[in-house]
């Protein structure tokens, strides 16, 4: 079992919830980890870039002049990569850098993430976070005291508009909803706070 700290709204630790390796996989998969960020990163990308070959771009494919006896570099037509206005060589097209993985393993990736932030000392579980109104003021407290000054992540139990909007100006902390997290978000974000209703809905102890 894993013993995970558990603060309140001022920081201070109230108790401490034990979770069982179990729920997150039993072990951290380096390997599946980095499969699933390298393929959030690859799903970023547009591969939409395109140039013209020398087969793509107008002009005659006339040879320019004959290959011996004139003094000039060999040439062949306007259409070659080494004139001005010809074709590039290698040309770029657009491509599909999409990684499909399925969703037991996109599962299975945010849960080993989960169990590597646990061991690390690197999760918070937060009892009773509520903003009764959209203030900067109050994340940033709560920040302050759990002692967070790096990215972090903070995982809702549901969406709860007061706490997103008093958070989107800290641009260090990114704000998911438990049942939409991700193996990205959670690996690229070196601290996670997580309230305590959502760690409960994670580990199959919401009842």
């Amino acid at each position: 079992m894993l013993e995970v700290p558990v603060y309140n709204m001022e920081g201070e630790q109230i108790e401490t919830l034990s979770v069982s390796e179990d729920a997150f996989g039993k072990r951290v998969n380096v390997a599946l980890l980095k499969q699933a960020v390298v393929g959030y990163h690859a799903n970023k990308r547009q591969g939409t870039v395109a140039t013209k070959s020398r087969g793509m771009v107008q002009g005659s494919t006339k040879k320019l002049f004959r290959q011996k006896g004139t003094g000039n570099a060999r040439r062949g037509s306007v259409r070659a990569n080494g004139l001005k206005g010809g074709g590039v060589a290698f040309a770029k097209k657009n491509r599909d850098f999409r990684k499909k993985m399925p969703q037991k393993m996109r599962i299975a990736a945010w849960k080993t993430a989960i169990l590597a932030k646990i061991i690390g000392n690197d999760l918070s579980v937060v009892d009773g976070l509520a903003c009764e109104a959209p203030k900067t003021s109050q994340m940033a407290k709560l920040l302050t005291n759990l002692k967070i000054n790096r990215s972090c992540l903070l995982a809702l139990h549901q969406s709860d508009q007061n706490v997103y909007l008093s958070s989107r100006n800290l641009q260090d902390l990114t704000v998911r909803v438990a049942a939409d997290l991700n193996a990205f978000d959670i690996a690229t974000r070196q601290k996670m706070i997580i309230t305590r209703e959502a760690m409960d809905m994670l580990t199959g102890q919401e009842g």
